[in-house]
Formats: structure tokens, sequence, C-alpha cells
């Protein structure tokens, strides 16, 4: 079959099915335009995430971090968020006089939580538009199928003598609708559980560098209640 003779079916199809074909484009385009944009989001992340975690192990001084990011950033992302939002808890109630560690690192903790939060709500923003692309448009590629096949043996009872050409045409169109449902489909399976996976692990990280920096703010904090 070539382009022109594809062309010409699609368009010489009945409604339902063309409204079908269409509706499938739409989403694999839109499954597209995310994948891309996801990928790039999460490669950005990563990068981000390896340079902030340098300059957190380089820098000896967390106040000096702390003004760095939050003055550099209107709007800190990634790791950066994670500790601006928990060391600015910590700072915050250690100046309002709150000198036991359970306390300060509660008040931390709780902190971190909900920037851990945002960022995986970010990461994981428009994914689930891969899942119900890749779960969904094959059975409208299948319905666009039935239909086509229905119309192709109505259209018989118009003829005198069925012959495989008078049949051949719904059948094509119906086949087509199943093969644009599994383009959109296979791609938006593939990228979903390839971005889950790059999410998963990038939270991971974020979970880690969290962990080691409530051990740092516990020394502090022991550090302060002792004083006190």
């Amino acid at each position: 079959m070539n382009d022109s003779n594809l062309i010409e079916i699609i368009l010489n199809a009945s409604p339902v099915v063309q409204a079908t074909m269409i509706l499938l484009a739409a989403m694999s385009l839109a499954s597209w335009s995310v994948a891309l944009a996801k990928s790039a989001q999460i490669r950005k992340s990563k990068r981000t995430a390896k340079q902030f975690e340098k300059t957190f192990w380089a820098t000896p001084d967390l106040h000096t971090l702390y003004h760095q990011e939050a003055t550099i950033h209107d709007e800190p992302r990634g790791l950066s968020n994670i500790f601006v939002e928990g060391f600015k808890e910590f700072d915050n109630l250690k100046h309002q006089g709150v000198h036991e560690a359970s306390d300060l690192i509660a008040g931390a903790q709780r902190s971190m939580r909900i920037a851990f939060s945002k960022e995986a709500d970010r990461l994981e923003h428009r994914l689930s538009l891969l899942a119900t692309v890749g779960s969904s448009a094959p059975y409208i590629g299948l319905f666009g199928t039935v239909w086509g096949v229905m119309h192709a043996f109505q259209s018989l009872g118009d003829v005198q003598h069925a012959t495989l050409a008078a049949v051949a045409p719904g059948i094509s169109e119906a086949l087509i609708a199943t093969a644009i449902g599994l383009f959109a489909a296979i791609p938006a399976v593939i990228y979903y559980n390839r971005l889950s996976t790059q999410v998963d692990r990038l939270l991971g990280e974020y979970e880690n560098f969290a962990d080691g920096l409530l051990t740092i703010l516990q020394r502090q904090a022991h550090s302060i209640d002792k004083q006190a």
C-alpha cells in the first residue's frame, strides 16, 4: 500500500472512523510532547542535583550556602529546595528560642518532607497522560476497527453480489484505526516506564540527600541542646 492509497482510504472512511483516527493522532501528539518535555526536565533535574550536591558537601558552613541559595534562586528546585526549606525551618526555630533537639529536628524534617512532596509532584506531573494514552489508545483503535468492519458488512447489503472489492475498503479503514491506536500506545507505554523509573531513581537521590542533611542538623541540634 502506497501513501496515496493510504490517504485515500482515510479520506473515504466513515465519519466515526475518521473521528477515531483524529482522536488517536491527537493523543499520540500529546504523548510525544509530554515524553520529550519530561525527558528534558528530568535530565536537567539530574544535572542540577549533582551540581548542588557537590557544592553542598564542599561547603563547610551551611549558613553561607543557605543564604546563597535563598538569594540567588527566586524559587529553588530539587535538592536546593529541600535544603533551603529544611534549613530555614531549623534556623527559624533556633532563633525563636527552641533548644530541644527533637523539636528542631522534627520541624526541619516536616519542612523537608513538604518540599520533597512538591518536587515529586513536579517531576511526576503529566506522566499520567502517558499511562492513559498507553492503556486507552488500543481500545479506541479497536472501537474504530469494530465500527469499520460493521460498516463494511452493512455495505454488502446494498449490492447484489458480494465481492472482496466491495468489502475491502471498509476492512482497510478498520485496520488503519487499529494501527494508529498501536502507534499511539506503544511509544507512550515505553516512555512512561522509562520516565517513571528515572523519576523514582531521582527521588531516591533526594531522599538520600535529605537523610544526610538531617544527620548534620541533628549534630547541630544536640550541640544547641547541650549549650542551653
